[in-house]
Parts: C-alpha cells; structure tokens; sequence
C-alpha cells in the first residue's frame, strides 16, 4: 500500500489526485478505519494516514478522509483550544482556503470570505497585493502556506494587515527554516528544478529563515511564533499525527 501510494503522489499531478479523491472520499473512511489516528478535524479515527510530500514523503501525514495535513490538525487544535476563533459571528477571510477547513468553515460562520487569485471554489478571486476589501473588515485572517508562493511578499503582508480588523488575529504560516536566520530568496531564478531543490517545492519562490518574523513586525504586526506541538502530550502528538506539522506564527493588529 504504501509503494502504491507514493508512486501516485510522484507520477500523477496533485489536482487529479483531489479530484479523484473526492469520489472515492466515502469510501475512505470506511476501508481506513481504525483506532490508530485521529483527525481533530472530524473527531474520526484511522487506522492509516497516507504519506505525503512532494520530494520526501513524511510517513502518516495526510487524512484519507478531510486530506488534512499534520499542519492542519494542530492549527485546529489551537484555534480550538486557545482561541475565541470559533465564534460563529467572526468576520473570517481565508485565503486559499484548504479542503480540510473548507466545508465546515462556510456551514458554520456567518460571514466567511475565500478568495485567491485562481482557485475555482473561492468566492472572489483577488489579487493577494491588491485586496478588493476595506480596512479593518475581518476579526481572522487565515493565510497559509500562500506567501511562499507571492512574488511582492511584503505588499502582501501589507494588504492582509490593512483589511484585519483592529485586536484582529491572522494565522500567516509558511515554510520556515529554524536553522536559518535570514530568507533564501529566489523569486527571480526561472528554473523549476532549481526552484524545487532549494525550497521542496517548484513553484515556492523562498525558503523562510527567522528574518521573516521580522518582516510582519515591520509590516505593524504584534507577532508569536506559537510552538504549541510543545504543549500537547506525547500521546496526543502520536494520535494526531502531528510530528511534522511546525509552529504556528500569529500575527495581531494591536
């Protein structure tokens, strides 16, 4: 099974295999069930989460049934454990919006806003730099692994503080390298190989050193790099599957 899996991951193009997904996703939960994982997201148990990663696959990474990632389950657990994000009369804008977050968050908020500048599921399709809402709008902003993808990465930055509202909280997570002090930038290399080697990703302009806490605090932000996989338990970290999923960077317009 986990031969099959990888090869699918590395042969056949991401879309195709959500698409294909989608279908099979009923199914998923039935043939996969178990007691060995638990997605918070769905409060469901698995017997197998399947690997996952463009170049290193990571081993029980991604949900068979909401395909969240291990980034996901823990930022769930913290916007549900530490925060009043969960307030149905939160003003939300999320950018990207991931399949995992995605359903739920439109059932349960009474004003949640998806936009990005090609995604067929959002409600407007916008220009991360050029923002077509008014300042303050929004008490959370999600916007993960998106500036990593953004030329302009501080006109950006900008934006998202501009429409937050103000004691507003936006989740800005991006690939980090702890061990790096400053951002390898590399928006203007062409090559896609090049660009896949340096920062895991072919279309990923940047790897993110510590510099980039930096960078939202000159953009006005009040920022914490919440380490919260430190506070569960070593159990709980196992049950969710969480080993790979990083820190939580909160910004806040004070």
């Amino acid at each position: 099974m986990n031969f099959i899996v990888r090869l699918l991951l590395n042969l056949l193009p991401r879309i195709f295999l959500i698409k294909t997904s989608l279908l099979l996703k009923p199914f998923f939960g039935i043939f996969f069930k178990g007691t060995k994982f638990t997605d918070p997201i769905n409060n469901k148990s698995y017997s197998y989460f399947f690997p996952y990663g463009y170049n290193k696959q990571r081993k029980n990474a991604l949900c068979p049934e909401t395909f969240s990632l291990e980034r996901h389950r823990l930022l769930w657990l913290y916007l549900k454990k530490e925060t009043d994000f969960f307030n149905s009369n939160n003003k939300i804008l999320h950018f990207a919006p991931e399949q995992c977050f995605h359903k739920f968050f439109k059932s349960f908020f009474k004003s949640y806003t998806t936009t990005d500048l090609n995604s067929p599921i959002v409600d407007i399709k916008a220009d991360i730099c050029n923002l077509p809402f008014n300042d303050n709008s929004f008490d959370y902003i999600l916007c993960n692994h998106v500036l990593e993808h953004i030329y302009d990465d501080e006109k950006a930055m900008k934006e998202i503080f501009r429409v937050l509202n103000k004691n507003g909280i936006a989740i800005l997570q991006v690939p980090i390298d702890m061990k790096s002090n400053l951002t390898h930038d590399g928006r203007d290399t062409d090559d896609k190989e090049v660009r896949n080697k340096l920062f895991g990703q072919y279309d990923h302009l940047r790897m993110y050193g510590l510099d980039y806490f930096k960078k939202l605090k000159k953009v006005g932000f009040n920022v914490k790099n919440i380490d919260y996989l430190s506070k569960l338990t070593k159990e709980e970290v196992e049950k969710f599957s969480l080993t790979n999923a990083g820190t939580i960077p909160v910004c806040i317009k004070d």
